[in-house]
């Protein structure tokens, strides 16, 4: 999502200021999947949530249609172990307890389920869910007021969807289909995930919301509820199709938001030239002032970055979390390891927006930025299922930075056409995506290393085994002797790397093609040699890695 990966996860696991010990979540968000949980589909979830701010409790009860795609001995959903279950049952018929327990951070219901079987399971809990400490660097819920009322939301990105609801929590847990119910507090709104289906004003004062949504990404499922004003509007898509725009924000934000929101069609229409058609256009794009920064919500981005002007002319984070409805919630990463497909081009499309707005000087100066973050300690894929916590102690930030900047090498390898087209091919796992002919789906590194190949005419796999599968950069090492200059590619493990680069002599652009990762020129004695003089390729910097080394005094 944002800024983080690795900090996000690692502020999660050991934030030390927490108090006495509380009940284990799970051992972990993804990874390697016990056969019996693999074979769990979670078709439709019902959810019932009340939210109680003054106590900073919900009241919850789930019905999970699941299905089994193979015979399993039990039924085990993921549940954060800070919320209490009363009750599970089978159906319409309660469970003696015997039948079930909570342990470790899960819901264990010894009950089979046959291949092609379907259970109907309802769960019904309560507590204090966990509070973010630095969200969204960690994850929970996050308490606040705004003009003395409640204002309150989670994110789940890191620890995962069982924060808050009894799920499957790995990617392919993905529920089919989603209906919510959110009771809250008189004088507050509760937009979340797909579309509303009404309101009920109970006599009390508190309303229930409700919602329905199609597939949704499990850590994309959301609550936010506050004293919200709400801004709509309608876009004529490229496609033919309206879709509904929402922003709720806080009273005061009046002008500030007007502003913000004025930047949806633009945004709107660069991704969809550049990618496809809006995935949730039968939803809409919604965007709520949240009291972190933000989240790539489903159909409801959390957007907490303070209207802060930029001198790029558009919000970085709204585009950057928007980005995320392609590349994230229309595709999701099948495993965490393909996490890097949701970040490197989430963070991507923020220089390539640039530059369909102002052009190649914006979007230059965006990479330059994003580069100086790019650590290299370690391969962007590890080859084998990851849990949320291993993508945070191996690649962590670089799936963001590392990853973008490889895109960026690759459209100017590949030229755009067969650049987008690949993208377009692994979003939506076809060339030709219109309005109603595609849906939600599960994408892996090899798929978008297929579609590259398939749009472009040419195996590159060489260029994936070392960005991806190598922790270093490349490395063009050059040697100059009497009037000839060498240029070599250094890689981990002498791969080849044939990847062509331009160089400057005397202001003079020319491309070298690297044949066998070496070239031999004849340039001029003395003559002024540029490498790369429009920064076209990612490879190592020794400046950079100087900039980033600590100094003497904190490495001590």
């Amino acid at each position: 999502m944002t800024p983080s990966l690795a900090a996000l996860l690692l502020a999660a696991q050991a934030p030390a200021s927490l108090p006495a010990p509380v009940p284990p979540m799970t051992a972990r968000s993804g990874g390697a999947i016990a056969p019996e949980r693999a074979a769990l589909r979670l078709e439709q979830a019902d959810i019932a949530i009340e939210a109680l701010p003054a106590k900073r409790r919900l009241s919850g009860r789930a019905t999970l249609t699941i299905v089994a795609t193979a015979a399993v001995p039990r039924i085990t959903l993921d549940l954060d172990g800070v919320l209490t279950v009363s009750d599970v049952a089978l159906g319409s018929v309660p469970l003696p307890r015997e039948a079930w327990r909570q342990v470790d951070g899960q819901i264990r219901i010894d009950r089979p389920i046959a291949a092609g079987g379907t259970a109907v399971v309802r769960v019904t809990y309560a507590g204090p869910p966990r509070v973010a400490r630095r969200a969204p660097w960690d994850d929970g819920f996050v308490w606040a007021e705004s003009n003395g009322k409640p204002w309150f939301a989670s994110t789940a990105q890191g620890m995962g969807c069982d924060l808050w609801w009894p799920c499957l929590d790995f990617p392919q847990g993905e529920p089919g289909g989603v209906t919510l119910h959110l009771t809250v507090p008189a004088g507050l709104s509760a937009p979340a995930n797909g579309v509303l289906t009404g309101i009920d004003q109970l006599r009390d004062g508190r309303s229930t919301w409700h919602w329905k949504s199609g597939p949704v990404n499990p850590y994309a499922l959301a609550i936010s509820v506050g004293p919200y004003r709400e801004l709509t509007g309608r876009y004529r898509s490229r496609y033919g199709n309206v879709i509904p725009l929402s922003f709720w924000y806080l009273e005061g934000n009046d002008a500030k938001a007007a502003r913000l929101f004025a930047e949806f069609p633009p945004m709107l229409d660069f991704l969809e030239t550049a990618i496809g058609p809006y995935p949730f256009g039968a939803e809409k794009m919604g965007v709520v002032e949240t009291p972190y920064l933000g989240m790539e919500h489903q159909t409801i981005n959390a957007y907490g970055n303070g209207y802060k002007p930029a001198p790029e002319g558009f919000d970085w984070l709204l585009q950057h979390e928007f980005s995320h409805e392609w590349f994230g919630n229309q595709m999701t990463a099948a495993d965490w390891d393909d996490f890097w497909l949701h970040e490197a081009f989430a963070q991507y499309m923020q220089p390539l927006y640039a530059r369909w707005r102002e052009g190649d000087a914006r979007y230059i100066s965006m990479l330059l930025t994003q580069q100086q973050r790019i650590v290299a300690r370690a391969p962007l894929i590890a080859g084998k299922p990851q849990s949320t916590s291993e993508t945070a102690a191996g690649p962590g930030a670089d799936v963001y930075f590392k990853g973008a900047w490889m895109l960026h090498t690759l459209r100017h390898l590949i030229g755009d056409r067969a650049f987008l087209a690949a993208t377009r091919r692994l979003v939506y796992g076809r060339p030709d995506p219109r309005p109603g002919n595609f849906r939600p789906r599960f994408g892996t590194t090899q798929d978008f290393i297929a579609a590259v190949a398939q749009e472009s005419g040419r195996d590159l796999g060489w260029f994936f085994d070392v960005y991806l599968r190598e922790a270093a950069l490349p490395d063009l090492v050059e040697r100059h002797g009497g009037n000839t200059l060498t240029l070599r590619w250094a890689v981990p493990g002498n791969r080849p790397f044939p990847l062509p680069v331009e160089i400057a002599v005397d202001g003079v652009v020319q491309q070298v093609p690297m044949t066998g990762g070496v070239a031999v020129l004849p340039v001029p004695a003395g003559a002024h040699v540029v490498l790369d003089p429009m920064a076209r390729v990612l490879r190592r910097s020794a400046a950079l890695e100087r900039m980033q080394a600590p100094s003497p005094a904190t490495a001590r």
